[in-house]
C-alpha cells in the first residue's frame, strides 16, 4: 500500500496543472453543494418552524370524522325501506363533557392542551364595523399552547384575567379603527347579543389577515356572547415533539371520539411540495459534483495513457492487475479527500458570508437574514458524495490500466 500511495502521488504531481483543475472542480462542487443545501434546508426549517410554532400541533374539533349513524338505521339495520332526507335535531354545538375529555387529553405524555370557544363576531367602533374570529380562551392555558403571547406589542393574555370585559385585538385592527389601549368597542355575537368591551392589549404577527380578523376574550365572556354557555368547540394541543402529532392525534381521537387533525394532516400539500423541492435541490447540486468528476476522469485517463509503458514494466516486475487498479483508485481517493476537505472549509466560509446578508423585502418593516441550516449531516453528505464521485470517476481508467498486457506493450516499444 505504501508503494502504491507513493506512485499515485508521483502521478498526480507529474501533471500538476490538470490535478489542480480537477481538485478545484471538486472544491467548488462541495462548497456550492453546502451553500445551496444550507439555504434550501434552512428555508425549509424556517417555514416549518413558522408553520408549526404559530399554529396548533393538533386541533380537536366539535365534530366527528364520519357522520353518526341515524337511530332508524341502528334500530332496523336490515330494513327493506331506507328513510332519506332526515333532518338531525337542532342542538347547541360544542364538545360535550369537555372538562372530562380535557382531562383525558392532558393525561397523555408530552401534551399541553387548552380549551377554546371560537366563533364569529362583529366589532363596532365609531360607526365602523369589522367581522372577526372571536376566540374565548383561558389565559394561563393558552400561553402554553400558543405563541400569541410573544407577539404581544402592548399588554398580555393575563390582561384578560385582570379585566373580564377586556378584549385583545391585532395591530391591523388597531390601525384600521384608530384604537388605543383602553378604547371601548362593541362586540356582537352571531345571535345578536352585544357587549361593550375594553381593549386591554394588541398583538402583531405579521399576517395582515390574522392581525385584522382575530380577537381574544375570556372563555366565559365568549360563551356568553356566542350563546354557548359552558361549551367549547376546540381543544388546542401542543406537543414536546411536533413530529409525533399524527400518532398523538389518532390517540386523542380514539379517546375523545371527536375529530382530531394534526398539523401534518392539515398541511400534506405543503410537505409534499417541500419533498419535491428537496429532490430538485439535491439533483442540481449533485450534478455539480458529477461534472467535476469528469475532470478527474480526464486527468487519470491521461495518466494511464502516458504511463502505459511504466505499467507494463511494473507488471513484468510482479505487480498484479489489482495492484495497478489500486494505484489509480488511490489517485481518485486522494483528489476526493483533498477536495472534500478544502470544499467543506470554503463552504463554511460561503455559509458565514450568506448568514450576514440582510434583506428588506418591499413593504416589510423589518430586515430579515437568510435562514441557514448548519446540520452536520449535510457536511457528511457533501464530503461522501464528492469522495464517491471521485472514486467512481477513477474506476474506469484504473480498470483499463489493470488490463494492460506487458508483453504487447514492451514488444511494441522495442
Amino acid at each position: 500500500m505504501a508503494i502504491a500511495l507513493d506512485i499515485a502521488l508521483a502521478h498526480l504531481t507529474s501533471r500538476r496543472r490538470q490535478t489542480v483543475v480537477s481538485l478545484t472542480g471538486v472544491v467548488l462542487g462541495v462548497a456550492f453543494f453546502l451553500a445551496v443545501s444550507s439555504l434550501m434546508r434552512g428555508s425549509e426549517a424556517d417555514f416549518l418552524s413558522r408553520l408549526v410554532d404559530n399554529s396548533p400541533h393538533i386541533t380537536v374539533y366539535d365534530e366527528f370524522r364520519n357522520a353518526p349513524v341515524q337511530p332508524a338505521e341502528l334500530a332496523f339495520p336490515d330494513a327493506a325501506v331506507a328513510i332519506a332526507h332526515v333532518k338531525p335535531q337542532r342542538e347547541t354545538r360544542g364538545i360535550r363533557g369537555w372538562r372530562e375529555r380535557l382531562a383525558q387529553v392532558e393525561s397523555l405524555p408530552g401534551v399541553r392542551v387548552a380549551p377554546v370557544l371560537s366563533g364569529s363576531a362583529v366589532l363596532t367602533f365609531a360607526g365602523r364595523q369589522q367581522g372577526v374570529a372571536l376566540s374565548g380562551v383561558v389565559p394561563a392555558r393558552m400561553k402554553d399552547v400558543s405563541t400569541i403571547e410573544s407577539k404581544m406589542r402592548v399588554g398580555s393574555l393575563d390582561s384578560l384575567s385582570a379585566d373580564p370585559n377586556g378584549v385583545i385585538v391585532g395591530q391591523g385592527l388597531i390601525d384600521k379603527f384608530g384604537l388605543r389601549l383602553g378604547s371601548a368597542i362593541s362586540v356582537a355575537g352571531a345571535d345578536g347579543q352585544a357587549r361593550t368591551l375594553r381593549v386591554v392589549g394588541f398583538f402583531r404577527t405579521g399576517n395582515a389577515g390574522y392581525d385584522e380578523g382575530q380577537a381574544f376574550v375570556l372563555l366565559k365572556r365568549a360563551q356568553s356572547l356566542l350563546g354557548r354557555e359552558n361549551r367549547v368547540n376546540r381543544f388546542v394541543i401542543q406537543l414536546d415533539d411536533a413530529y409525533r402529532a399524527r400518532d398523538v392525534a389518532i390517540a386523542v381521537e380514539a379517546a375523545t371520539g371527536y375529530k382530531s387533525v394534526s398539523w401534518i394532516e392539515a398541511t400534506e400539500d405543503f410537505l409534499s411540495l417541500l419533498l419535491v423541492r428537496n429532490i430538485i435541490m439535491y439533483s442540481v447540486v449533485a450534478a455539480i459534483l458529477v461534472v467535476a468528476s469528469f475532470g478527474i476522469y480526464n486527468t487519470i485517463s491521461t495518466i494511464v495513457m502516458e504511463k502505459t509503458r511504466d505499467i507494463a514494466i511494473m507488471k513484468s516486475m510482479g505487480f498484479h492487475a489489482r495492484d495497478i487498479r489500486r494505484i489509480f483508485l488511490l489517485e481518485g481517493v486522494i483528489v476526493g479527500l483533498l477536495g472534500s476537505g478544502a470544499g467543506v472549509l470554503l463552504g463554511i466560509g460561503l455559509m458565514q458570508l450568506l448568514g450576514v446578508i440582510e434583506i428588506k423585502p418591499p413593504g416589510v418593516q423589518e430586515t430579515v437574514r437568510l435562514p441557514l441550516w448548519w446540520g452536520a449531516d449535510q457536511f457528511v453528505l457533501a464530503a461522501a458524495f464528492a469522495l464517491v464521485s471521485c472514486v467512481a470517476a477513477s474506476y474506469l481508467p484504473a480498470r483499463r490500466a489493470g488490463r494492460v498486457h506487458p508483453v504487447d506493450i514492451l514488444r511494441g516499444a522495442a
